[in-house]
């Protein structure tokens, strides 16, 4: 039987950002970079507030059941705090950076920004291989099933659609179907524009099989 999984589909999609982000500044023309770098800003803005988020309704319970695995998770905070305080630097001073010196600038933040990505893989790992293994030994699955509805409830209905935008792209067939059809069963009238809301981030061939696999036309 499949477990509840607190960390899987959002680190997913944070994963599939990260890569792509960095994709796009390396190879980027420098005239695009101050608004890279304003992603990047945004990005550590973003994983920030998420780990807000799961010291409030994931490790909260985390260090009451698990004391060892917490202090593991705590111990990945160093690293990954220097490296989102040295990103903002590279970002913030980008814009002021004069002409001709703006490759080496965009070339510094993208070894930045690598350096974020490299310190929070370990951290998502270190979640997804210490902390929820650890979860599952010391909580049942309707316990863990109640942290997400918390953490959801605690959501503004924009908040909510944009953690889906974020996500859904970024996860295989199966669980993205079941995930929306979830929510639009639980939308009743406003199933077909709900539907189309959170389609909005994927691409034409992910909607297509999501649309298949529900059943429903293009045109609904």
């Amino acid at each position: 039987m499949t477990r509840v999984d607190l960390y899987r589909n959002v680190h997913m999609g944070q994963r599939a950002r990260l890569f792509a982000l960095a994709t796009e500044l390396g190879a980027a023309d420098v005239e695009a970079v101050p608004e890279l770098a304003d992603r990047c800003l945004a990005m550590t803005q973003e994983l920030r507030e998420h780990a807000d988020h799961e010291d409030s309704f994931i490790h909260k319970l985390l260090r009451e059941r698990a004391p060892l695995a917490a202090d593991a998770l705590d111990g990945e905070h160093v690293r990954l705090d220097a490296a989102f305080i040295a990103l903002d630097a590279r970002a913030r001073a980008l814009p002021g950076t004069e002409v001709e010196s703006r490759p080496e600038a965009q070339h510094a933040l993208y070894l930045a920004l690598n350096e974020v990505i490299s310190a929070y893989l370990a951290h998502l790992y270190a979640e997804e291989t210490v902390a929820m293994p650890a979860l599952w030994q010391s909580a049942g699955d309707e316990e863990l099933a109640a942290v997400l509805v918390a953490f959801r409830a605690s959501r503004t209905p924009e908040e909510a659609l944009t953690d889906l935008h974020r996500m859904l792209p970024a996860l295989p067939p199966e669980p993205r179907t079941a995930i929306v059809r979830g929510i639009v069963e639980a939308a009743g009238e406003q199933a077909d524009s709900t539907l189309a809301s959170v389609c909005a981030t994927l691409s034409s061939d992910q909607r297509d099989r999501l649309y298949e696999d529900l059943g429903v036309s293009e045109a609904r």
